[in-house]
């Protein structure tokens, strides 16, 4: 394990995130007199550090087991060479392609989460829009009495 470059890579992406040493060993776990131990290349940090480590730094653990001799490096399927070789494509469009498809690359692993992390729990739903107003109560009625008939009364009552 080549301890001094996996430290100067541990450093290289904590100041690319803008975090203190205090702020990757709060987000890590891992004390900030043991993270620069690391950093410095004067410790060798086990398997769960380094996976601490990836998850303050939100980068897969797998990039700092590489860095850090524990996986081997796989090339991926060779897509450049696939594109290249298609004939249906003009040489501009393919260099293009190249471009668009490194660019892509170096994203992901700049920003890849941690593929470790449990999914965060689903918000809580908001609580149903009210309905219409309630109707207004309701009124009596008033009837009047012609002569010689009796009040007959139409009213409705409130209780």
């Amino acid at each position: 394990m080549d301890v001094r470059g996996l430290g100067s890579y541990i450093r290289e992406q904590r100041r690319k995130s803008r975090l203190t040493l205090q702020k990757l060993s709060g987000a890590a776990g891992v004390s900030i007199p043991y993270l620069s131990q690391v950093e410095r290349g004067l410790r060798k940090p086990s398997a769960d550090i380094l996976q601490a480590i990836a998850r303050g730094l939100s980068i897969s653990a797998e990039t700092l087991y590489i860095q850090a001799g524990m996986l081997e490096h796989r090339p991926t399927t060779d897509v450049i060479a696939a594109v290249m070789a298609d004939a249906s494509i003009t040489e501009r469009q393919k260099q293009a392609l190249v471009s668009i498809y490194e660019a892509f690359r170096e994203e992901s692993q700049r920003d890849e989460p941690v593929a470790a992390e449990p999914p965060a729990p689903p918000a809580p739903s908001a609580p149903p829009a009210p309905s219409a107003p309630p109707a207004p109560p309701a009124r009596r009625a008033a009837t009047r009495a012609t002569p010689g008939t009796k009040q007959r009364s139409t009213a409705t009552s409130t209780r």
